[in-house]
């Protein structure tokens, strides 16, 4: 009696064929989930920066109004009445993937103690496949 045992080449063959079959569909999935993951973190944090400013302002916090900037790759939380003229020592940055597109309004400044917005609008960020929106009305309700 000779008993072997193993895999034949055909087995083996059809194995690797199944797992690249899978890894190949799998991919592209996986690409379309990651970007829209890498667009809803940068609309969460472009509604909660913007509150954190709208915070700061009505605090008085440094006695002058805080705002916010998105750019590509980047959103920043900033002390001052602009983004221009603002105290660069007490910049928040906090970095947004760079497949996402920013247009729209994107800078916000936030009066002190009303907390009301100098300007109202909204900030599109979009990548190739998907799109969001966060808006600010002239009451500094902001929506997403």
């Amino acid at each position: 009696m000779n008993d072997k045992s193993g895999f034949t080449l055909l087995e083996v063959l059809l194995a690797i064929s199944v797992v690249a079959i899978l890894s190949g569909l799998s991919i592209p999935v996986f690409r379309i989930m990651l970007t829209k993951n890498d667009l809803d973190i940068a609309t969460t944090t472009v509604a909660q920066t913007l509150r954190r400013a709208q915070l700061l302002s009505q605090a008085v916090d440094g006695d002058t109004s805080w705002g916010l900037q998105v750019q590509s790759g980047s959103i920043v939380l900033f002390k001052g009445t602009s983004f221009i003229s603002r105290d660069s020592n007490f910049d928040e940055t906090f970095d947004m993937a760079t497949t996402i597109g920013v247009s729209g309004t994107t800078e916000y400044v936030f009066s002190k103690f009303t907390g009301l917005p100098q300007a109202t609008g909204t900030i599109n960020l979009s990548t190739e496949n998907d799109s969001r929106s966060v808006s600010i009305n002239e009451k500094g309700t902001i929506g997403f």
